[in-house]
């Protein structure tokens, strides 16, 4: 869905640049997360599929190019950056790859791009859009799908996302964070998703009784039929269904208090013989108020969560960034970083390694560099996913993806899992990578106060 112009004008200016004499240029340049949002101990990597698409598919349609020739910012540009580079642009670097579903944390790569400098620079804003939204998405999934505690959740949120793209794909990134399925259609179809939806109070109110409009639904849809029992009075509507003979799959409750709106359902349903209908509810919901609700036992089986999910309304923007770690100069790879106040950054390519106990359960990681020798008892993080600009393997279905994320999260710490109060996963620097970046005039970024900006 991105295109070549989905990207801030400053890497097109750059990219005229560079094409006057430094186009060919190598540059590596890793995608992180600078720190956590709050109440985030750990994030979940999303959105690599869509990234490699993009990348697969980069290139310059002749309207984009013309359009281009008319920027003001872009007349200095040589003739020869729209009539030769421009059409003939495509993405030929490599690029390596945390695995979607795999828990990261701050300042770990997600994402290594290595390409001649003019297509690693245009390629940055998409990458981080792309990337940053999708794994924030995840990132809380996997909280609400902890917190309901074996529960299915399902993905509601498409009405209250920022426009029906960011729907389509929190879907997606909701499900690789632990979701069971989503109500979002063209999700299901594109990603082979389950499916899961019910039905509107508006279909109630348009008929003269609730007892008819059951009844209509539900010879319809069979005894599948989940029927939506709290547009009047939820007690009462759980009766007509018993009056009019029908039973439900499940009965879904979308407001008022669910702990005793959902006991008390609960109790009729089974007074009155309904005891397999299952309790769906609704209704701005977040894993704070499903974790309470599963705490205190209410009688729910289901959860259907919107908003927190396709708006990551707690923390909308992760601090993701896109840096420079490595450029060519003179035919040889020189590792660079950034020394700005409070936005410095670590040299050279790098991995991440996953460090686990006896138990086969992580314990904390280390960043590295890419060329040393990986810790004892390490798994590496980051894989070569694209060569020469072609993807070496094809997308990863998404049950396969949620079963990854699954399995690594319950591999953290268990302190480190908790919704409120988690102690942070611990992630070291290597001692190679450290004297590396010393080298270069690196230094804590906690002591930044006590340095002057370069």
């Amino acid at each position: 869905m991105a295109t070549a112009l989905s990207t801030d004008l400053y890497q097109l200016t750059m990219a005229a640049g560079y094409f006057e004499g430094s186009a060919g240029v190598s540059a590596s340049f890793e995608l992180f997360a600078r720190e956590l949002p709050p109440e985030r101990d750990y994030l979940i990597a999303a959105g690599l599929d869509q990234a490699l698409n993009y990348l697969d598919g980069l290139h310059f349609t002749a309207d984009e190019i013309e359009y281009l020739r008319t920027v003001p910012a872009l007349r200095c540009a040589a003739p020869r950056f729209f009539d030769d580079y421009l059409p003939s642009c495509r993405f030929t670097g490599d690029v390596w790859a945390v695995a979607e579903g795999t828990p990261i944390f701050a300042n770990e790569p997600l994402i290594r791009v290595t390409a001649p400098i003019i297509e690693a620079q245009i390629v940055e804003t998409a990458l981080l859009a792309i990337v940053l939204f999708q794994t924030g998405v995840a990132s809380r999934a996997s909280r609400v799908v902890r917190a309901a505690a074996g529960r299915p959740v399902f993905e509601f949120g498409t009405r209250r996302a920022h426009g029906v793209e960011s729907g389509l794909l929190a879907a997606r990134a909701a499900c690789i964070g632990g979701c069971a399925g989503t109500s979002n259609v063209e999700a299901a179809r594109a990603f082979d998703l389950p499916l899961s939806g019910t039905m509107a109070h508006s279909w109630v109110m348009t008929h003269r009784s609730e007892q008819e409009a059951f009844a209509r639904f539900a010879r319809l849809h069979g005894d599948q039929a989940v029927l939506l029992i709290d547009t009047y009075d939820p007690i009462r509507a759980v009766e007509r269904i018993v009056e009019a003979g029908l039973t439900p799959a499940a009965v879904r409750i979308d407001s008022g208090d669910l702990l005793p709106g959902s006991r008390a359902v609960r109790g009729r349903l089974d007074a009155l013989g309904l005891s397999a209908t299952r309790i769906f509810a609704s209704g701005d919901l977040d894993e704070h108020r499903i974790a309470d609700l599963v705490a205190q036992g209410a009688p729910i089986d289901a959860f259907g969560v919107g908003t927190a999910l396709s708006t990551v309304a707690d923390a909308p923007a992760l601090g993701g960034v896109y840096k420079l770690v490595e450029i060519e100069r003179e035919g040889r790879a020189e590792p660079v970083l950034k020394l700005s106040r409070g936005k410095s950054t670590l040299p050279g390519r790098k991995q991440v390694w996953r460090i686990a106990g006896s138990d086969a359960d992580a314990t904390h990681d280390v960043v590295g560099c890419l060329d040393e020798a990986p810790p004892p008892g390490s798994t590496p993080l980051l894989d070569p996913v694209m060569r020469k600009g072609h993807r070496r393997q094809p997308a990863s279905p998404i049950a396969a993806l949620r079963e990854r994320s699954s399995r690594a999260v319950d591999r953290l710490p268990h302190e480190t899992l908790r919704l409120t109060g988690g102690i942070p996963y611990r992630v070291e620097v290597s001692a190679t990578l450290a004297s590396l970046a010393a080298g270069l005039g690196f230094r804590d970024p906690a002591n930044d106060h006590h340095r002057d900006n370069p």
